[in-house]
């Protein structure tokens, strides 16, 4: 892959996707005119981005993430702002922050929302930092709005390997969780997934998790869990009364089973909802950049100590989304933009 600098201030490099594929065939680096802000919004100059199995899926051309090709992926960024819009408060250029992007963050510059972006807090890295806006929120979000994680609650993480799985793995003890379940999808990812901090890892490859469903039902006040309705039957089993299940995900791209009869539901006065960082970014961006806000302080003062991501570069990202497309990923990535 081509991988040279623009030339001219009016020119960046950046990572696009010209038609749908499950491969990197048609993942490449362009260069496209220099982004400017509009009255709403910041344009940033790009240190980190983080990388995201979200990409994988509108490479793939799953519905509703892709509205037309080529695509610009990229959804959360570390950087500094380059320049605000007209009618912009609280944010100036030069000054370091994190953002949520609607797309585009691949990019040495990308223009973002106002709205999506918080100032960076001190003493948090930029390629730490740029795990924040998609991966972090979502994993505060999930425990604070959307699980109403309670003192003493027991909770298991589907998919807990990723870097979803280290930020809930830290995040949920804060929150008064008394005991933290895992499952993952390969038994080489549990080694990943017990260092992150769960208490207990079990691997689904190897029958694993549906031992435990057999032998310990209702465990689980919270059940999180980001594949779809795969999974959702053996959720149910290890619900306790009253138990909160919440859908974030559905890496298969494959449509939605049905959900649970309502008898069955009120038989365990189990809540059956969903959770999409993206759907609420876009109807109540507040709460994205409270969560955004929240994370950040918690990396600051230490109360989350989050593994530094694997940093790689723009032209490697194709790379690494195969290898998350193949399920041989672990861990978090981000790819180092500018310097």
């Amino acid at each position: 892959m081509e991988d040279t600098r623009p030339e001219g201030d009016d020119a960046v490099r950046a990572l696009l996707i010209d038609a749908p594929s499950t491969g990197p065939d048609t993942t490449g680096l362009h260069i496209l005119p220099l982004p400017v802000p509009g009255p709403t919004d910041v344009t940033i100059d790009v240190a980190y981005a983080g990388i995201n199995y979200l990409d994988v899926m509108a490479r793939r051309g799953d519905a509703g993430y892709v509205q037309h090709w080529p695509y610009a992926p990229g959804l959360e960024v570390a950087g500094t702002v380059r320049a605000v819009g007209s009618h912009v408060d609280g944010l100036t250029a030069g000054q370091p922050v994190v953002a949520l992007t609607t797309g585009g963050g691949y990019a040495e510059v990308v223009r973002v929302p106002a709205a999506l972006t918080v100032p960076l807090a001190a003493g948090v890295d930029l390629d730490l930092a740029a795990t924040v806006p998609l991966t972090v929120s979502t994993a505060l979000l999930l425990i604070t709005d959307a699980a109403r994680v309670q003192a003493g609650d027991t909770v298991l993480v589907q998919s807990a390997g990723g870097g979803l799985g280290h930020a809930l793995a830290q995040l949920l003890p804060l929150y008064g969780c008394s005991q933290l379940i895992g499952t993952v999808g390969q038994a080489s990812k549990e080694e990943a997934a017990q260092n992150a901090g769960f208490d207990l890892v079990l691997s689904r490859e190897d029958g694993e998790f549906e031992s435990f469903a057999a032998q310990s039902p209702g465990a689980c006040q919270v059940i999180l869990d980001p594949l779809g309705t795969a999974l959702l039957d053996t959720d149910l089993r290890v619900a306790a009364q009253g138990a909160r299940v919440v859908l974030f995900g559905n890496p298969s791209g494959e449509p939605f089973g049905p959900l649970p009869p309502a008898p069955r539901l009120l038989a365990g006065n189990i809540a059956v909802g969903g959770f999409s960082l993206r759907a609420l970014a876009a109807r109540a961006p507040h709460r994205v950049r409270w969560a955004m806000e929240c994370s950040l302080a918690h990396l600051a003062a230490r109360r989350l100590q989050l593994p530094r991501p694997s940093a790689v570069e723009l032209a490697d990202i194709p790379e690494i989304h195969q290898r998350m497309a193949s399920g041989h990923s672990t861990g978090k990535f981000v790819a180092r933009i500018t310097s």
